[in-house]
């Protein structure tokens, strides 16, 4: 899957529930909509639906295993995978959600904000 950015993400952040921790795809970025153009790969795009109390689908592309974020979603702006940029973002992490979830071997080594779950909005 290749597809471009326009504007920077509005911010970065860090999820520590079991789901993201497994497809190793734990920091996030969001972008807005009408600065995502998905190039090419639409046809490798596979989506996982959460059960609750997840509420966000997660993309992964079905040729190389990557994890994508949201990258289908048809809101505003949409979490992508960090790990999906091949260049520098530059962001510092504003937040670290579902900390209830986080194994204990992890430590948090930044002064972002940090939630139980899902952020308060």
């Amino acid at each position: 899957m290749k597809f471009e950015v326009t504007s920077l993400p509005t911010m970065m952040g860090t999820c520590h529930c079991s789901r993201c921790r497994k497809i190793g795809a734990s920091t996030f970025v969001f972008v807005k909509r009408d600065a995502f153009t998905l190039l090419s790969g639409a046809d490798s795009i596979t989506t996982f639906k959460p059960e609750a109390p997840y509420k966000y689908s997660r993309c992964f592309c079905s040729r190389c295993g990557s994890a994508l974020g949201e990258v289908t979603s048809t809101g505003e702006s949409f979490p992508v995978a960090a790990n999906c940029f091949d260049d520098e973002l530059p962001l510092s992490n504003l937040f670290h959600e579902f900390v209830q979830e986080k194994p204990d071997w992890y430590e948090i080594c930044d002064d972002a904000k940090q939630f139980p779950g899902h952020p308060h909005q």
